[in-house]
């Protein structure tokens, strides 16, 4: 029961995040996952992935395209890219050790931070 609601929680957060600033899967999910439900690495990601899957964020979508803020052209592009990428990508990081993993994406996190930090 405790991961449930534990899971149910971090699932709120996230979706009040995504809806709001439109992040969610690695900038909150993976980091929770390995720090508070105690996964590796590889498990956390992949269990990020999986609720991704279903049509997550789909009512705060819709509130953004009628709104008129979708690009949905070049979205279905970054679709099609994520379907390979993620492809490729998903089986690259299997052949990496967990820990160059996690440091992997802790790097991308900090570069990504610092530029929208200093950013005007």
């Amino acid at each position: 029961m405790k991961s449930f609601l534990g899971g149910l929680g971090l699932g709120v957060t996230t979706g009040v995040l995504s809806g709001l600033v439109g992040i969610g899967g690695g900038i909150i999910i993976v980091p929770a996952l390995v720090y508070f439900f105690k996964m590796d690495q590889k498990t956390a990601q992949g269990t990020s992935l999986a609720i991704l899957l279903p049509p997550t964020g789909l009512l705060a979508f819709l509130e953004y395209y009628r709104a008129g803020h979708v690009d949905v052209k070049i979205g279905a592009a970054i679709v099609v890219g994520l379907l390979l990428g993620g492809f490729f990508g998903g089986e690259f990081a299997q052949r990496l050790p967990q820990e160059t993993l996690r440091k992997v994406f802790a790097v991308l996190l900090l570069i990504t931070a610092v530029k929208m930090w200093t950013e005007k």
